[in-house]
């Protein structure tokens, strides 16, 4: 196992995987901006080294910065959290040739499946289901109009290196998609210094389901089950949960073999999701692969009872995997929920400031990754994510029960902040969701406008 690890991230990710470090008996070194100077995982942290001012690009995105860091303390591996580096195969590679560890899968492999259109085209030959669309890059908007004309609208644009729910956009039909393509285009090359799109079909109803995968370097590939991730807002996650609720019987063991298969097929090692579309009549199609801890880990955590971060280091280490296949058993019902501080009355808009009041929850089965306390300032620079309250019950009602309890107790004030908290309940209370019976438009649904009798009456 390794003596020292560098973090090479920030917010809560950067302290639960320190936490991994501390009770694997790994030693710690933080990297952090000047805006970040006071996080919880600096004061955490056996060493911490500023790599630069507030801007991502020239601190968590300077690779130069954190390999020296590295270097200077002697760290064995790089773990790169989610976000940020964690899917940057040529930073993979420079760790490689400076001879330390990435906590992650092979550079290429990540080169592979981060190009969109390159993992399509490596699943689609893996076996698994795909949505029609276009297999290599658009070249024209002749040849992009072509395309979504044979599909059939609505379809979706998305940039062939997008990631996080940026980068894409939903055409509902024909005479709109030339604008949508040239902005779409000109978006990627902002976001991801890379204009390249690919077209599919939009699902109007659709669950985002995705499967969790554990390979080491020794051929042992397993799955541990899947999360539910539908409750989004512009395409980014708000609340996940495991197991899925209401799949027909035998989709979850289905689509679990799916992602095995498509993990082996690219010689996949670490940890990895497998991401899919759900249709209404039970069929499933591949969406992307990440190459990273998830955000959303931690409901699988909490059900499988399996550490994921510190599976991660094991592997990083050429240790084989803990389990196999058949330990893997699925118990009870976990859901966590992002608590974001933004205000969803101003379509998610982000408010950075001091945290006045900060008390988070507890009692029984209930988590909380933060990196926020009492008079923490929540900087502007990056991500809103201040906290993942995770909660576990024997049954999905109850676990649902429980969240509720946990949310109403969860204090955050300061001036200007404004947070999830409340919508997220709100979430908890929609029927649909109740029921299991939600899909990816449920957000967007509970915060348009109802139509009033008098808005549907025309004019005499």
């Amino acid at each position: 196992m390794f003596g020292k690890v560098l973090i090479a991230n920030r917010g809560e990710i950067a302290l639960r995987v320190a936490r991994a470090c501390r009770e694997l008996g790994i030693r710690v070194v933080a990297v952090y901006s000047t805006e970040d100077r006071d996080s919880a995982v600096v004061s955490y942290a056996d060493e911490a080294i500023q790599i630069g001012p507030a801007p991502a690009k020239l601190s968590y995105l300077n690779v130069p910065g954190i390999v020296e860091a590295a270097r200077a303390t002697g760290a064995d591996a790089i773990h790169p959290g989610y976000g940020f580096l964690s899917e940057d195969p040529d930073f993979a590679e420079v760790c490689r040739d400076n001879g330390i560890v990435f906590i992650g899968p092979p550079p290429d492999v990540i080169a592979k499946l981060g190009d969109k259109t390159s993992a399509r085209e490596l699943m689609a030959a893996a076996g698994l289901p795909m949505l029609p669309g276009s297999v290599d890059p658009l070249t024209s908007a002749e040849q992009a109009q072509q395309v979504a004309d044979d599909i059939g609208y609505p379809v979706i644009i998305k940039a062939a290196a997008g990631g996080g729910g940026r980068g894409m956009c939903v055409v509902e039909e024909h005479g709109a998609f030339a604008r949508a393509y040239a902005e779409t285009k000109a978006g990627a090359q902002a976001l991801f210094g890379d204009s390249r799109v690919f077209v599919e079909r939009y699902l109007r109803v659709a669950r985002h389901v995705e499967i969790q995968v554990l390979a080491d370097r020794f051929g042992t590939t397993i799955h541990l089950g899947e999360r539910d991730c539908s409750v989004q807002r512009r395409h980014q996650k708000l609340l996940e949960e495991s197991p899925a609720p209401r799949l027909p019987p035998g989709l979850a063991t289905r689509m679990g073999e799916a992602a095995v298969r498509g993990a082996r097929a690219v010689g996949y090692v670490g940890a990895g999701t497998f991401e899919f579309l759900l249709a209404p009549d039970g069929g499933f199609s591949f969406m992307e692969v990440n190459c990273r801890i998830q955000v959303e880990h931690p409901v699988t955590e909490m059900v499988t009872g399996v550490d994921l971060v510190q599976e991660q280091f094991r592997i990083a280490a050429g240790q084989p995997l803990s389990l196999r296949q058949e330990d893997v058993v699925l118990r009870g019902a976990a859901i966590e929920c992002r608590i974001n501080v933004e205000d969803p009355e101003r379509d998610f808009a982000p408010t950075p400031g001091v945290l006045e009041e900060f008390f988070p929850p507890g009692g029984p089965f209930v988590r909380v990754d933060t990196h926020g306390y009492p008079g923490y300032r929540v900087p502007a620079s990056y991500d809103s994510l201040l906290a993942k309250l995770v909660v576990w019950a024997p049954t999905r009602d109850q676990a649902r029960a429980r969240m509720d309890r946990a949310l109403a107790e969860f204090r955050v004030r300061g001036p200007g902040i404004r947070t999830t908290i409340g919508f997220l309940r709100e979430v908890l209370q929609n029927p649909n969701f109740a029921a299991g019976e939600h899909c990816t438009s449920l957000v967007g649904d509970m915060l348009r406008p109802p139509v009033s009798l008098v808005d549907t009456m025309t004019a005499p």
